[in-house]
């Protein structure tokens, strides 16, 4: 052997050393690893729900709980899960020990968080709400569980403190609220329809039954329909049950914020939430109350799929949990009506003398220009007098300057002369401006008279204001509307104007509120536009103080404003109701829209199987698509959504064009 083979030679037993040493420790890792994806010993199958979209593929999948997991792959978690050749997102909703899976279940992927976000009543929830509006429960999840911040889930959240001693009752007037309080304390589960009057303190009548609730032990879940009214109940809940009792759920808190605010709830440190639509599957504990605030605004309406409704989610949170229930309002919509008609609610309304020394209310025509502008002589009276006593609110259903114009010789009304568009000034000082194009036409004219004039048939707040400034000289004018909206104003004696939902609260109410242009409300091509208008004149009106003075500038004889000038809610809807019945309409029928190309709505004609007494209407233009109604009597509705359901889950498997289900929509 040479002298240089030698070293090489010594190296070999070392050599071999090594490899079967790292041969040994791979062989452990393979054996460390195969243990760890061994099915859990206790409950080894986890159903998932995974978050596709697809209707066809609605349901939970089973999947191994490997040994590694067992411990943080609870009912509730998210989890990540190999589906279609990748991996995705879902939530474990329940373990178990057998599978009907044939074959050899895929391990989960992992758990992405031992946090069980996903409540078992909310996933019950949302089951029972992507069948009744057709859609899938991914898609309600989303609505459901908000996004996961890491870092908020680390936090240590502090259980509420003791509450608050209780407050005098604020239900003083109205009948059988006491009953429905003292059930509430005793851990009842009444179910009730409230209609508000004027002077009603409404967050702290529903602080008070939620103050109820709680002294019961259980928990409560309120839904408004803005900000603004969530910081009004948020502050009644406050003086009422002290600090740190409960939370505000809204999408302006922020993604940490909103979580942080969630898991409280979900965790079981807080037991009160109000919040907006997406409150509405807050996961409360043992929950006991379910408010829902002026059920009739178009924001309780989802805009995403599969469109459900705050009224109709809390609702059946109510029947499903065995909750109590509160309708409120102080207009009141059909469906809430179809609450007491069929037995599912009782009435909680303010006797009719107490109405009468709360407000009263009167409509004049708007005819008499006596005092130059379109606010009649009784109207501008009733300001002028308001103003002596206290704030003064305008009501008025149009935001800017002048919102439409029209020639002021012939009427015509004035469009632009480059694309046929609107004109619309904004200002005093502007010139005529396109609202589709934004061409100024300063040497605008009249194409049918020449004339160069121009007139504002309907005006808007900012020009509202700068008219009744002129018309009262000294008075502070303030303006609330658009990105300026007030959310209140003192007891100073200032005049108000106001578009729809922008109304400001005044410190201890108006002197009077003065509701002009109800005609431009009621001119609204909607199926619900009577009840619309309704509920926008009471929402007003309902904030005049106690004695006020409540003026709708339109035609006396309106049924609508008769409903206003009574101040009956009730009787008008009892009304709407008989006459959607006549003709067929919700709520006592069901109805849902398919909306898509024609090709697409032919195949679903071909394709749904319609249940007893189904209806269709349409196809008709809706926009770049079609949109085909179908109806069906109430008693027909579960098997709609079913039909529905249905052809949503075959198309889906088929690969077809997309249509678009939306079951109960506002308006078609």
């Amino acid at each position: 052997m040479s002298e240089r083979e030698a070293p090489e030679a010594d190296m070999l037993p070392g050599l071999r050393a090594a490899v079967d040493d790292a041969r040994a420790k791979a062989a452990a890792t393979r054996r460390r690893k195969a243990a760890a994806w061994e099915p859990a010993a206790v409950d080894p199958v986890a159903r998932v729900l995974v978050d596709i979209a697809l209707a066809h593929l609605d349901r939970p999948f089973d999947y191994a709980v490997p040994v590694a997991m067992a411990d943080t792959a609870v009912p509730g978690a998210r989890v990540k899960v190999r589906f279609a050749g990748q991996d995705v997102d879902g939530y474990l909703v329940e373990r178990a020990s057998t599978t009907d899976h044939t074959g050899r279940l895929q391990p989960l992927r992992r758990v992405v968080s031992p946090e069980p976000v996903l409540a078992p009543e909310v996933a019950r929830l949302s089951e029972t709400l992507a069948h009744r509006y057709a859609g899938a429960r991914s898609d309600v999840l989303r609505l459901a569980v908000p996004p996961r911040h890491a870092a908020v889930e680390k936090a240590v959240l502090d259980p509420s403190p003791p509450l608050a001693e209780p407050l005098p009752t604020t239900w003083g007037e109205v009948e059988h609220a006491a009953a429905f309080l003292r059930r509430l304390a005793a851990g009842g589960s009444p179910r009730a329809v409230w209609s508000a009057a004027p002077g009603d303190d409404w967050p702290a009548m529903v602080a008070e039954a939620v103050a109820a609730t709680r002294a019961a032990g259980r928990g409560a879940l309120v839904c408004v329909p803005d900000k603004r009214d969530v910081d009004r109940v948020d502050a009644a809940l406050r003086e009422r049950l002290g600090a740190d009792q409960h939370v505000c759920l809204t999408a302006d808190d922020g993604p940490a914020a909103r979580y942080r605010h969630f898991l409280a709830v979900s965790r079981g440190a807080r037991r009160v939430v109000v919040g907006t639509r997406s409150a509405a599957f807050a996961p409360v504990h043992d929950l006991g109350l379910v408010v829902v605030w002026d059920d009739g605004d178009d924001l309780h309406a989802e805009p995403r799929a599969p469109y459900p409704h705050t009224r109709e989610v809390l609702l059946t949170r109510a029947e499903q949990q065995g909750t109590a229930a509160l309708v409120g309002g102080v207009a009141r919509t059909p469906e809430a009506q179809q609450l007491l008609v069929s037995g599912w609610a009782h009435e909680l309304v303010t006797p009719r003398d107490a109405l009468r020394r709360r407000v009263r209310v009167e409509a004049v025509p708007a005819e008499d220009r006596s005092v130059g502008t379109r606010v009649p002589r009784p109207a501008y009276d009733a300001i002028r007098r308001g103003l002596q006593d206290g704030p003064v609110l305008v009501q008025t259903p149009r935001a800017g300057y002048a919102a439409a114009l029209a020639c002021d010789t012939c009427r015509t009304p004035a469009r632009c002369t480059v694309c046929t568009g609107p004109l619309t000034i904004a200002g005093p000082a502007a010139p005529p401006t396109c609202r589709w194009c934004g061409h100024a036409d300063e040497a605008w004219s009249c194409p049918t008279c020449g004339g160069r004039g121009l007139r504002a048939p309907v005006r808007g707040e900012a020009r509202t204001a700068e008219e009744l400034g002129r018309m009262f000289p000294g008075t502070t004018v303030r303006s609330s509307s658009g990105e300026r909206v007030l959310a209140e104003v003192t007891d100073q004696h200032d005049l108000v104007v106001a578009t729809v939902g922008a109304e400001p609260v005044a410190e201890g109410g108006y002197a009077t509120v003065v509701v002009l242009d109800t005609w431009l409300t009621l001119a609204r091509d909607d199926m619900r536009a009577t009840e619309e208008a309704l509920r926008r004149w009471l929402n007003a009106a309902a904030l005049v103080r106690r004695g006020g003075h409540v003026v709708a500038v339109g035609d006396p004889a309106h049924p609508v404003l008769q409903a206003l000038v009574r101040w009956d809610p009730a009787g008008f809807a009892r009304r709407e109701s008989e006459e959607r019945a006549a003709a067929h309409l919700p709520p006592a029928a069901r109805i849902a829209t398919l909306t898509g190309d024609l090709g697409a709505l032919d195949d679903a004609l071909h394709l749904i199987d319609l249940p007893e007494g189904g209806e269709l209407l349409g196809p008709v233009p809706a926009g770049e698509e079609h949109r085909l109604v179908v109806r069906v009597p109430w008693a027909h509705g579960a098997a709609l959504s079913q039909a529905l359901g249905d052809l949503q889950r075959m198309r889906s498997a088929r690969k077809l064009d997309p249509v678009r289900v939306q079951v109960d929509p506002l308006s078609i």
